[in-house]
């Protein structure tokens, strides 16, 4: 993430990814995959999108939250878990489950909460929550659903890839029965600071 430390970062990012891949029984650091298909991506940290073609040969670095960290001509992308079909994954689709919302149908807090922890920096492997990132979470009830309203801040201005993870953040909440609209806010105020992260995201960074 945008001037997390990133000498830090550049050294544990190798171990983060490694720790992550023995969890999961899967082991991507030194294989090459190439995409089988044209697909949209997200360059790191820029946030600028790019094109990957069919034939481009690339190495996955993170998997979480669906989608796909790629090390690819020398530079960091990002692909959605929608796209996974392009490098050969499993295409992740966050869909509504078809339960018709009903009037006196409620959306809990919890499951918007549960929804945010599937939201990843794709350069760390820890969530918007632990990481300290979300300020604020209103729910509003309206008559045809529920409108959700997030604040939430990154650890530097002028990130380029706080529009990707809010946008990554809408979409997860969408996927929520009940909910109608979402709105994901970058504030400023208070400016984050590592205290701000859980001590379980500390742990795994190698803070504690």
């Amino acid at each position: 993430m945008c001037n997390f430390g990133l000498a830090y970062l550049s050294r544990r990012h190798e171990q983060f990814t490694r720790d992550y891949q023995n969890r999961v029984d899967m082991d991507f650091s030194n294989e090459i995959i190439t995409v089988v298909r044209d697909c949209e991506a997200i360059l790191i940290p820029s946030g600028d999108p790019i094109k990957l073609l069919e034939g481009t040969r690339v190495r996955i670095t993170q998997a979480l939250g669906g989608d796909y960290t790629l090390f690819v001509n020398g530079n960091l992308a990002k692909i959605s878990g929608k796209d996974a079909d392009a490098i050969g994954m499993k295409q992740d689709k966050v869909e509504k489950p078809a339960v018709k919302f009903k009037p006196g149908d409620s959306v809990e807090e919890e499951s918007v909460w549960e929804q945010l922890r599937t939201v990843y920096d794709p350069e760390i492997p820890v969530n918007i929550v632990e990481l300290g990132l979300v300020y604020d979470l209103e729910i509003t009830r309206q008559d045809d659903g529920y409108f959700i309203n997030i604040k939430m801040t990154l650890t530097a201005p002028g990130c380029g890839m706080g529009p990707v993870i809010a946008q990554d953040a809408e979409y997860k909440i969408r996927s929520i029965p009940g909910v109608n609209d979402v709105l994901v806010e970058i504030v400023w105020e208070p400016l984050w600071n590592r205290d701000m992260m859980t001590d379980e995201a500390k742990l795994q960074l190698g803070m504690m």
